[in-house]
């Protein structure tokens, strides 16, 4: 009998290393109904429950096989799933454990490096990373996630060695390819445009293409050679946008919603509203908020938490919704009529996770959290925000230059340049209702006047969020924590001003932008 059993975990474990979810299930689920103290049966059941999307049930059978067996393959399998339920509490803690009695496979390390990586640890991360590689030099996810944490890191060299031997192990490594072209300036001594123009001929994959060709729009750029990257980028994000259902009405009806429910946010109660001061860096996409994230973090007391979830999701949470998407018409109407104090426990109960120093200051720089300035003025008295304003006609071109997490659907504007002037007209309104609403809340800076004056700019936010001077502000790019944003590499050089105005290359593609701006009442001069 036992050797009975035995054959079936092999076999599960052999389903599931194919990817047979149906299998594994099956045969996991029999040998714990047959042992219901079979500790890889619960391991095997709980992989497959969760890979099937019943992720709940998933925790429920690994948290068994722990009890039976606590082993640091099934602890790190029960800290993705966590992440994945958004409980990162519960995560950090099965990672300790983890840590404790590791395990010697080289998913299980690939994995704990994953769940660290989420809760924003890359410096614990790449450790795991490294020792995957090493545990299976073939596998190219594992080589792929350490190159990317070595980069977020700021060790760019051995990020690029680390992307050139994957590529050479795999050379149609479309995500390997598109990270390399961001590690730096490419110079026409140092480029890989030949490389990358042949990769994206032969590639017929839709998501490879749209990675391969910003790839290849960025070094073109690099190059010099500006308007024929522009005209690389238009034609691969007309192709991708013709895959997505993507309508601005959706964003409209958001932008709506929150306007609308302001007078019952403001008259909602705040039982208890936590006194803690998080500093909040807000505004569109790509518009300087990294680097303001780097200048305050570099004050002693102050530590970046990074671009956090959390906000979104105490306010999701308070208004119990379950439409699929965290912000939504619905959730917002009903999370307007909670108790903001509730909104604010929760929301530092979820950015502690992310915290390394309890003693400092925390930034939150999730840029979308413009939306939500209301509910954080509300339920976060003391909390300080500031945005980024950037010229519209660059807002537009820099949103269209940059990819965004592809599978996300709140990005889906960016690959249009009417898409995303519209959602700069909208978030263009809610600045001005904040403005009105909540006079003196927000600071909002100008990329322009901080590439101009960066001390003077510097002091002005420090004053705004109540920190003293500190001369390190000045000296932003010599801060070694990670960076983890698309701007890795700008903010470790000292400010640049290549960027500003840079839409005045492209004027005659941007026409139609400049237009729809002046139907929209948004100044350009």
């Amino acid at each position: 009998m036992m050797a009975s059993r035995s054959g079936q975990a092999i076999a599960a474990r052999t389903a599931l290393a194919r990817g047979d979810i149906n299998a594994t299930q099956k045969l996991a689920a029999t040998l714990v109904a047959n042992d219901p103290g079979d500790a890889e049966g619960h391991f095997l059941l709980g992989v497959a429950e969760s890979s099937a999307g019943r992720v709940h049930a998933g925790i429920q059978h690994l948290g068994r096989a722990i009890e039976l067996n606590p082993q640091g393959e099934y602890r790190a399998q029960l800290a993705k799933l966590f992440t994945l339920v958004r409980q990162d509490g519960e995560a950090a803690a099965v990672l300790r454990e983890a840590e404790r009695a590791l395990p010697a496979d080289a998913l299980s390390r690939d994995t704990m490096g994953c769940v660290y990586a989420r809760l924003g640890d890359h410096a614990a991360a790449l450790g795991h990373f490294s020792a995957a590689v090493m545990l299976d030099p073939q596998n190219r996810q594992f080589r792929y996630n350490q190159a990317v944490t070595l980069n977020f890191l700021g060790r760019t060299e051995e990020a690029e060695a680390a992307l050139e031997t994957l590529i050479t192990l795999a050379p149609d490594h479309a995500r390997a390819h598109h990270l390399l072209s961001s590690l730096r300036k490419q110079s026409a001594e140092h480029n890989h445009v030949e490389r990358l123009a042949h990769a994206h001929s032969v590639t017929v994959d839709g998501r490879d293409r749209l990675l391969l060709g910003y790839a290849l729009a960025k070094e073109l750029e690099d190059l010099g050679r500006p308007e024929e990257a522009l005209e690389r980028l238009c034609a691969v994000n007309a192709e991708h946008r013709g895959t997505l259902r993507y309508d601005f009405t959706r964003d409209a009806a958001t932008f709506d919603a929150i306007e609308a429910n302001w007078p019952s946010i403001a008259a909602a109660p705040a039982e208890d509203a936590p006194r803690d001061a998080p500093i909040f860096i807000i505004g569109m996409p790509r518009t300087g908020t990294t680097l303001v994230d780097r200048i305050l973090s570099s004050h002693p007391g102050v530590e970046s938490a990074g671009e956090l979830q959390a906000m979104p999701l105490a306010v999701k949470k308070a208004a119990g919704t379950r439409t699929p998407t965290v912000m939504d018409p619905d959730t917002i109407a009903a999370a307007a009529r909670s108790d903001m104090g509730a909104i604010g426990r929760d929301y530092l109960q979820r950015a502690s996770h992310f915290r390394r120093d309890p003693g400092r200051r925390f930034i939150d720089k999730f840029p979308g959290n413009f939306h939500y300035v209301g509910f954080i003025a509300q339920a976060l008295p003391a909390a300080r925000i500031v945005c980024l304003r950037r010229h519209p006609m660059d807002t537009v071109l820099s949103n269209f230059r940059n990819l965004f997490a592809v599978g996300s659907r709140y990005y889906d504007y960016s690959y249009d340049l009417l898409d995303i002037a519209a959602y700069y007209v909208g978030f263009d309104r809610l600045m001005a209702l904040w403005r009105e609403v909540l006079p003196g809340r927000v600071l909002e800076v100008r990329y322009e006047d901080l590439v101009a004056d960066q001390e003077g700019q510097s002091r002005r936010l420090l004053a705004h969020c109540g920190l003293e001077w500190a001369d390190e502000c000045l000296s932003f790019h010599t801060n070694d924590a990670p960076v983890s944003t698309p701007s890795a590499a700008q903010v470790r050089r000292p400010i640049y001003r290549d960027s500003v105005a840079r839409w005045k290359r492209h004027e005659q593609v941007l026409e139609p932008v400049r237009r729809f701006f002046e139907r929209s009442g948004i100044s350009i001069d």
